[in-house]
């Protein structure tokens, strides 16, 4: 990752802001006229619209940002700093769930279709043997003694 990082900063231009994708990861790296970068490396999911104003960018020795410590925080679960986030996490749940019912409608169908075959073999079967014992009893006479 480190390797990525110095390459994608070394061919960002002065001024100039690039995200590049790495593996599930995203570099973003900034570039000011001055020569001074910033890169932030994050997850795909991680919200890229945080940005460090450049108005901050006093010198290379110092930088002050005491709203970083802030945005830390509430940018560790990516999906709560975000709505579009939670909505898409949210359809993602709902169509894997939507997936998984469909799929269990499925089976149940075929289940019921298997009930039904092994019903109508079972009437077969069972006419075929009232028929045989209709014969073999109609070979035979009983006589009962008075």
């Amino acid at each position: 990752m480190n390797f990525s990082a110095i390459t994608v900063t070394e061919r960002t231009e002065l001024g100039q802001r690039q995200s590049i994708e790495v593996e599930n990861n995203v570099i973003h790296v900034y570039m000011n006229p001055q020569g001074l970068s910033g890169i932030i490396i994050s997850d795909k999911d991680y919200p890229s619209e945080l940005r460090f104003p450049y108005s901050h960018w006093n010198t290379a020795d110092t930088i002050e940002y005491p709203e970083l410590t802030q945005y830390i925080q509430k940018y560790q679960d990516p999906q709560q700093a975000d709505n579009i986030m939670k909505v898409q996490k949210e359809l993602d749940e709902t169509t894997t769930i939507m997936y998984k019912t469909i799929e269990s409608l499925l089976q149940r169908g075929e289940k019921i279709e298997s009930l039904v075959d092994k019903s109508e073999a079972l009437s077969a079967q069972t006419k075929i043997f009232y028929k045989t014992t209709k014969k073999m009893n109609s070979c035979c006479v009983v006589i009962s003694a008075p």
